[in-house]
């Protein structure tokens, strides 16, 4: 069974906005344009998208493995899609970093010996940047709180904001520039912060 996503495309002349359902079997990604959205927000959109998906038969319903400790099929697709490194925002924002005519590292750690590895980094200019996954990270606009296993979520979800507020502090006071974005913001957005930033630490 192949696993799908809505897709949002916002048209550059009239700002309207399509969703498309995607999937992939392994060795293509095709999509089905499902019609227009036009909610305030991202999240609204998307709910949107799923609805108009569901409503043209495009959907069955999924259930949970046993011993699963997600508390949705969404959750658990989330969680099983969140990859540690080379996601598709990630690579991304790196092109079109390149396109400017910067180079970086990737996935590397900004202080030797610190185990912890920016996404995207720029020694020269001392700038890392992640692209946190909005599961895993927490994210306000996305992130939903789990409704089975909770305390064990909880603390989870806890502990990976702790680590990010360390990792930025041990940085900046490393004298380092973090720049976070989230894995739903539009990488040529990320990427303008990220050239401003960058040029502006090596004019």
């Amino acid at each position: 069974m192949a696993r799908a996503s809505v897709s949002l495309r916002v048209l550059p002349k009239t700002r309207r906005i399509r969703a498309s359902l995607r999937w992939g079997d392994g060795r293509r990604s095709p999509e089905r344009y499902l019609g227009e959205v036009e909610h305030d927000s991202r999240e609204a959109n998307l709910a949107a998208g799923w609805r108009l998906a569901r409503a043209k038969g495009l959907l069955r319903k999924e259930t949970l493995p046993e011993g699963s400790t997600a508390s949705t099929p969404a959750v658990r697709a989330s969680m099983k899609g969140n990859r540690g490194r080379d996601t598709k925002p990630e690579k991304a924002l790196r092109s079109l970093l390149f396109k400017e005519g910067l180079r970086y590292r990737v996935n590397a750690p900004p202080i030797q010996g610190y185990r912890r590895s920016a996404d995207v980094l720029f020694p020269k200019a001392r700038v890392a940047v992640f692209v946190d996954g909005c599961f895993w990270h927490v994210c306000p606009e996305h992130h939903r709180p789990a409704t089975k296993n909770q305390d064990f979520w909880a603390e989870k979800f806890a502990e990976n904001q702790r680590r990010d507020a360390e990792t930025n502090r041990i940085l900046q006071e490393a004298g380092w520039t973090v720049i976070r974005a989230w894995e739903h913001e539009a990488p040529e957005e990320v990427a303008q912060r990220v050239i401003s930033v960058v040029r502006h630490a090596t004019g």
